[in-house]
């Protein structure tokens, strides 16, 4: 139960702020979480208890919540220089330095690097870009986005036209031109004995049905997280982007990777792309590019999206679009750390090295728990869906909110999970130990326990 006391922590939270994404009963019943400081992967609350956070606050804290070489980055840029922006030809020196950096480790041998504060504002930029281009290049019918039922792209706007769930009808969204094709979840939408191969196949002949359907000179782009992310940690089944991408190159409609969740190491390559073999148009990077101490988002163009960028802008004399904080040097500085210490102090390498552990985790849940129909990783990202019968694969009532229960039940054991729908998604910090890895396990077990005997 909450503490009512009226000036507690969790009756000011209620008073005064407003949750996204939460399911409110919870909070009303249990009191929000108030957290205050962090060590390590732990967040501590206000009372002093200490919570393994497995999903990375947002997928984001990925070097955990102290480090202290980045915790210095931000204090000698903020004594050196503490803020600027990008425009008018002016940029900080930290802002060039992490555009050079940023097209160094990307797949592209060439690019170009815009800055926005995260990343729902980067995929918006994405499609003004793209917008932009069909304008001046001359065809200003190619507005329309393709993107994937289930996928996630954020919350402005265009962001959560492109995102494709059903809450955001709720705002009168998508808008029109935004089409949203069969999510790639193979173990929920692939037909009776249908392979993954075939599945990918088929999801490739409706994406070139869809596009002649529509007209291929009306579409802008396609975009796509190599792992969905808030759609339930769903990896693509196998051969999709393959499948994919030479339908699109056959339209000239470029491919943009949303990397924001997976960019940076959280499939255990620097991207998600190079994780399953396909080399995008575009990457759109946010989250990890800061290990979370900052919010900044990043646009990276390849080759020819950003000469046909530069061309385009300097036809009309500028890119007229841009925000006051783009190419923060506090962030710029920050992101510069961040990707030293995912890169050259071992965070990547321990995800690979966690990965098997990971798996094999989620796995033994599987065994031990019936009403767990699947589980699915990639790195250091993954998911337990439950279900009320494995073999029909039939989930659980909706008004049991069942992986909100278990998220609840793991709050209690020290554990914080993410649900979403029915599956309970963990993406832990980078710096993980084995035994965290197993300490994460066991709470999430007991959690499950619990629930489970409740709902049966």
């Amino acid at each position: 139960m909450p503490d009512e006391t009226p000036n507690s922590w969790e009756m000011r939270a209620d008073r005064h702020s407003l949750y996204g994404f939460t399911d409110l009963p919870s909070v009303h019943a249990r009191g929000a979480v108030v957290i205050t400081r962090g060590e390590g992967p732990y967040v501590v609350d206000v009372h002093g208890r200490r919570y393994l956070d497995a999903n990375s606050g947002l997928w984001n804290m990925v070097a955990g919540f102290d480090h202290p070489g980045l915790i210095a980055a931000a204090q000698a840029q903020y004594a050196r220089l503490p803020g600027y922006h990008a425009f008018f030809g002016r940029i900080s020196d930290r802002a060039v330095e992490l555009s050079e950096r940023l097209v160094a480790v990307s797949p592209f041998a060439r690019g170009r690097v815009f800055y926005t504060n995260s990343g729902s504002e980067a995929n918006d930029t994405m499609v003004k870009m793209l917008w932009f281009l069909a304008a001046v290049e001359g065809h200003p019918g190619r507005r329309k986005i393709l993107t994937r039922t289930g996928g996630y792209h954020g919350v402005t706007a265009v962001a959560a036209s492109m995102t494709g769930k059903p809450y955001n009808a709720l705002f009168g969204l998508p808008l029109p031109g935004f089409i949203h094709l069969t999510c790639p979840h193979h173990w929920r939408h692939g037909a009776p004995g249908e392979s993954e191969e075939a599945f990918s196949a088929r999801l490739a002949q409706e994406l070139e049905a869809t596009i002649l359907r529509e007209g291929p000179g009306t579409i802008a782009g396609f975009f796509a997280e190599p792992v969905m992310g808030a759609g339930g940690a769903i990896p693509p089944p196998a051969g999709y982007f393959q499948a994919l991408a030479p339908v699109l190159a056959r339209h000239g409609i470029p491919l943009v990777a949303d990397e924001v969740i997976c960019g940076f190491g959280r499939t255990g390559e620097v991207w998600g792309c190079q994780s399953y073999g396909f080399m995008p148009d575009a990457i759109i990077a946010s989250k990890n590019l800061t290990a979370g101490f900052f919010p900044m988002g990043a646009v990276i163009l390849g080759p020819a999206l950003a000469d046909r960028l530069q061309a385009a802008a300097e036809a009309v004399e500028e890119f007229p679009h841009g925000f006051t904080a783009s190419g923060h040097p506090v962030g710029a500085a920050i992101a510069l750390k961040a990707i030293d210490v995912v890169l050259g102090e071992g965070l990547i390498d321990n995800v690979r090295a966690l990965a098997p552990r990971f798996a094999a985790g989620l796995a033994a849940l599987m065994a031990r728990h019936p009403n767990i129909g699947e589980w699915r990783a990639r790195g250091l990202m993954g998911a337990l869906e439950a279900v009320r019968d494995r073999a029909s694969r039939t989930p659980f009532e909706a008004r049991l909110s069942v992986s909100e229960r278990i998220a609840n039940a793991c709050i209690d054991h020290g554990l914080i999970c993410r649900p979403l729908g029915q599956a309970i998604v963990l993406a832990p910090p980078f710096i993980l130990t084995p035994a965290q890895l197993d300490e994460m396990f066991e709470k999430l077990d007991a959690a499950l326990a619990g629930v489970f005997a409740e709902l049966a």
